[in-house]
């Protein structure tokens, strides 16, 4: 039965039950026939509030509302660390007391695996060891306030851009160095890149931290050769030493793409590539994926490559291996193992062979290759593999590939829970799931990361 999607309008007061997947407060109003769920965002269950209905789905009993008086908070409100909280669209339950999101983290991976009809529990959600700072990248959109040049994100639903200055979440580092980017393109004339319009030059800075310290710079423009864009890059590296590199990216395209993919990417000034060290060293180069949180991904690469349980001799499989995280640890883990990484991105496989000599790590080989391609390509017996799709998980084939692999263990490490299920339904006819556990990748965040293990059955 179609949903009528002006059943529900105007202001209700209500009580909270409960939280949705993107961190909004959701409850029932009692004033309203037939019963409609209203999610309230920066709102918490427990809470007596005022919401204005903003919008209604025509096919469900759902509608999304503003609060507008917060009348009974919850025990469980905690003041924002960042003054742009519920503004930037970014950090949406910084207000939850940070025990609570672990628990509410838990319970997305629960309700997603009980949807697709797997049993089983699911452990305790892994905490970050920092809840602010520890950050460590940040893409952050080129914007102008009256005369200055600002670094934000866009409003929620929008294109206005709010200021990012004196963001809580990200590495200290990268505060300062977008601050002081900002400010160098205000007096250097930098014009920031107008999505309505097309004009100007400055569309993103892309930045990327270290544990050291040491920050890697991707100036994404809309155009080539402008000198004030050059300027800003010697600029930045004469004032800003732990700046190591800045590099240009060309996303001349009228789309909402973060980068451009269709030219090399341009050495401004400096070092174009980091170095890591997560357990082993690793080699970041301004295109590659890695990572926002080090000290989660170190415990989680570690615990990937534990469950992979490699004996001598046999061989691993890495899918999706990025930079090599998990190969890496999992090869320096077991060195009379092979391990075999597989990555579709020319620069991220690039990394990963460079970190394998890096590290003298003679056991782990690397493919440039879609997933799919690489598994029936392969002439080993695999014994265990890991995989790290996106977060539309993994495709069909890879799936059928997986199957017809047969390895013993399978590491599966999900960012999203939906996705995750749906591939460990069509996984459990041929595998028996032993371990679900959720790492807090992202706090303030409703993002999860979770490792399951799988053993063929």
């Amino acid at each position: 039965m179609r949903y009528i999607a002006g059943v529900i309008k105007g202001v209700h007061r209500l009580r909270l039950d409960a939280l949705d997947d993107e961190g909004a407060g959701e409850g029932t109003p009692g004033d309203v026939d037939p019963p409609v769920r209203l999610r309230v965002p920066f709102a918490l269950p427990g809470e007596e509030v005022v919401a204005a209905v903003e919008h209604a789905s025509p096919h469900r009993p759902v509608a999304w509302g503003r609060l507008v008086e917060l009348l009974a908070p919850s025990p469980s409100r905690v003041a924002p660390a960042c003054a742009a909280w519920g503004r930037c669209g970014g950090c949406v339950v910084q207000h939850l007391a940070y025990d609570e999101q672990l628990a509410w983290k838990r319970s997305l991976v629960e309700a997603a695996l009980r949807h697709a009809g797997l049993d089983g529990a699911v452990e305790p959600c892994v905490p970050s060891p920092s809840v602010l700072g520890y950050r460590d990248n940040a893409k952050l959109v080129f914007a102008r306030d009256g005369e200055r040049v600002i670094l934000g994100a866009y409003a929620p639903r929008s294109h206005d851009v709010v200021d990012l200055a004196g963001c809580a979440v990200v590495a200290e580092p990268l505060d300062a160095v977008a601050r002081a980017i900002a400010r160098l393109a205000t007096e250097l004339g930098v014009r920031p890149y107008d999505e309505r319009t097309g004009e100007g030059d400055a569309r993103y800075a892309l930045l990327r931290a270290t544990r050291d310290r040491s920050t890697q710079v991707t100036l994404v423009v809309a155009r080539r050769g402008v000198a004030a864009i050059a300027e800003l890059a010697r600029a930045l590296r004469r004032e800003r030493p732990e700046v190591r590199g800045v590099v240009e990216n060309l996303q001349p395209a009228r789309t909402n793409a973060l980068v451009g993919r269709t030219e090399p990417d341009r050495l401004l000034d400096g070092d174009p590539v980091l170095e890591e060290r997560l357990g082993v060293r690793l080699r970041l180069s301004p295109r590659s994926f890695f990572q926002a949180n080090h000290a989660v991904a170190e415990r989680l690469y570690a615990d990937a490559a534990a469950a992979l349980a490699l004996a001598p001799a046999e061989v691993a499989l890495d899918l999706y291996c990025g930079v090599g995280g998990i190969a890496l640890a999992a090869a320096a883990a077991a060195p009379a193992a092979r391990v075999i990484g597989v990555e579709a991105a020319p620069e991220a496989v690039e990394d990963a062979r460079a970190a394998a000599a890096l590290n003298g790590i003679a056991n782990a080989r690397f493919v440039c290759a879609e997933a799919a391609v690489a598994i029936a390509e392969l002439q080993e017996r695999v014994a265990a593999a890991a995989v790290d799709p996106p977060r539309r998980g993994l495709d069909r084939p890879v799936l059928d590939e997986l199957t017809r692999l047969a390895p013993r263990n399978l590491v599966y490490v999900s960012c999203n829970p939906t996705t995750l299920a749906r591939d460990l339904a069509t996984l459990s006819a041929h595998y028996r799931i032993t371990r679900v556990t959720p790492y807090d990748m992202l706090p303030h965040t409703p993002h999860v990361e979770t490792l399951t293990t799988l053993i063929h059955r």
